[in-house]
């Protein structure tokens, strides 16, 4: 049975500061300049604070579907298509290639979502199968929701473009979990992503202490529905 959605108060803690390294930096000024690019427009902050105001910059002015038609477009420019192509035609969705894809993103994605580890998860594949294998990822507090504090931004801006790139551009299923309470993270690969209308977060109020559309009134976050 799911669990019924976060109240929308948000974590208490002060968010984790964090020392880029190089590597770090050279990530966070790529992923900036394409979303710059796709955007049309820049942003006079600089490292994550100005990766942030940009993902800000696109909800402005969209709705739901057009921020993610936008960070698609985002996504798909930073992989050529003749590689996605290859993965999508070569390489199905077995034990071995999720949880190499688990692993990758420990080593790939640490700038943008902070300490991740691979975790052993149980799910459904796309044949209806059972399956337990090591293809799962437990970001302990995700950056990106942490600095933004916006359940839109977390929606629109990275769980549903990501499945979809995932899913669809490299033909490897996945499903991320996002926990609103403690700003956890749980990415599942090889399970496919189920609707966004059965999932807790389509029914996630807005956080209450970080967000100016938030009412007391715990009604889903608007701007994952519109």
């Amino acid at each position: 049975m799911a669990s019924p959605p976060a109240t929308g108060l948000g974590p208490t803690s002060e968010k984790v500061v964090y020392r880029d390294g190089w590597g770090d930096r050279l990530f966070i000024w790529l992923f900036s300049r394409k979303m710059a690019k796709a955007l049309g427009k820049d942003t006079a902050r600089s490292g994550y604070n100005g990766f942030v105001d940009l993902s800000t910059q696109i909800m402005q002015g969209r709705n739901a579907q057009q921020q993610q038609a936008l960070v698609a477009v985002v996504l798909k420019s930073l992989v050529p298509s003749q590689v996605l192509w290859l993965i999508r035609n070569l390489f199905s969705p077995t034990q071995l290639v999720c949880e190499l894809n688990a692993w990758f993103a420990t080593q790939l994605f640490e700038w943008l979502v902070g300490p991740c580890d691979v975790k052993t998860v149980e799910f459904t594949d796309e044949q209806g199968q059972l399956r337990q294998q090591r293809s799962g990822v437990h970001i302990k507090k995700c950056r990106y929701l942490d600095e933004s504090r916006c359940v839109g931004m977390c929606v629109n801006m990275c769980k549903l473009p990501t499945q979809r790139f995932f899913t669809e551009d490299f033909g490897i299923p996945l499903t991320m979990v996002p926990n609103f309470e403690d700003f956890s993270c749980e990415m599942i690969f090889g399970q496919p992503p189920p609707p966004l209308e059965t999932e807790d977060a389509y029914k996630q109020p807005c956080l209450i202490d970080h967000c100016s559309l938030a009412t007391r009134d715990p009604q889903p976050c608007p701007k994952v529905r519109h």
